[in-house]
């Protein structure tokens, strides 16, 4: 019998064994929804979005009054790990968004994309656009005809779900979504963005080593341009323009202490802002909090006071 050999890893977050195997030790315990959770009473269920390729997704509905028929924001979510762990089923993102969603008052569709290195990039690109134009189609699923305001249909995503949401972002400047349907908005927390050129605190030394360089020289190595490639870096060459982004206001979420992405985030900010988009632009900052704290920690003071921030976001015209 042949021996199973590791053929590519990432230490501690992922092994690819030359049987095709695929490990993913940091992955946290997938659960099932809830009806309603027990302590933010919000509802949450799963649903088939398309067979082929595999793609599903978790909305969460927050407690609606009886009497009050006002419908509620919709936001599709993507959901981070790098491209290649984590799941909207996930208990990490279960708890965060039982959480959210009863500060924000909103519908969340929290999207299961196919992951790297089984499905190599830009496969999840694809998938996340499929699963906001079944948001937005007509045979959308009841919460979502019954509760949700299609005026107020947001994307948003933390780390590598950040960066979806910027290239789901950029595709809806260029193509429409069905019913007529507009992004009202895109909530990007500490987006995973990298390129050649160093940023901020960056140096030289540990670039390359860097674990937003190796990560997606794992998840996409065939990406034309590699760490340039547009889809990484927004302003590398051949970048389409970010003023072509296809929503109507964007915030730009940042740790002042994120390891993992670093500054990037408020690259990004400065990035938009420069160029010549019409939107309504916003940058949040968090400081002494390391990446993702919210996610990791939903119910603390930080986590609780971006939710809010968050809130107003959502429902403010």
């Amino acid at each position: 019998m042949a021996s199973k050999e590791v053929v590519a890893e990432i230490p501690t977050f992922i092994k690819v064994f030359s049987d095709g195997s695929v490990e993913r030790p940091r992955q946290t315990p997938l659960v099932p929804p809830s009806n309603p959770d027990p302590i933010t009473k919000v509802f949450s269920k799963d649903v088939i979005i398309s067979e082929n390729p595999a793609i599903s997704a978790r909305l969460y509905l927050p407690t609606l009054e009886k009497e009050n028929d006002k419908k509620v924001p919709i936001l599709v979510y993507f959901h981070g790990g790098g491209f290649f762990f984590e799941s909207a089923f996930s208990q990490l993102y279960h708890h965060h968004f039982n959480t959210f969603v009863s500060h924000t008052n909103c519908i969340v569709v929290s999207v299961e994309y196919r992951l790297a290195p089984e499905h190599p990039l830009p496969a999840c690109y694809h998938d996340c656009w499929h699963a906001l134009t079944s948001v937005a189609s007509d045979n959308a699923d009841p919460w979502l005809l019954h509760h949700g305001d299609f005026n107020r249909v947001f994307i948003g995503g933390d780390s590598a779900g950040g960066n979806i949401t910027h290239n789901v972002a950029l595709r809806a400047g260029r193509e429409a979504l069905p019913g007529g349907v507009k992004i009202a908005g895109a909530i990007l927390s500490q987006p995973y963005f990298c390129s050649s050129d160093l940023f901020g605190s960056e140096t030289a030394a540990e670039h390359e080593q860097s674990m937003p360089y190796v990560t997606w020289t794992f998840v996409y190595p065939s990406a034309p341009g590699g760490i340039d490639n547009p889809m990484i870096n927004p302003v590398g060459p051949g970048a389409p323009s970010l003023a072509g982004l296809g929503c109507s206001k964007m915030i730009v979420c940042v740790a002042g202490d994120d390891k993992i992405v670093g500054e990037r985030g408020v690259w990004y900010y400065d990035a938009v802002k420069k160029s010549g988009w019409h939107g309504e632009l916003q940058l949040f900052e968090e400081n002494g909090e390391d990446h993702i704290y919210h996610i990791l920690h939903p119910q603390s003071e930080k986590a609780i006071k971006l939710f809010k921030r968050l809130g107003l976001f959502l429902h403010d015209q």
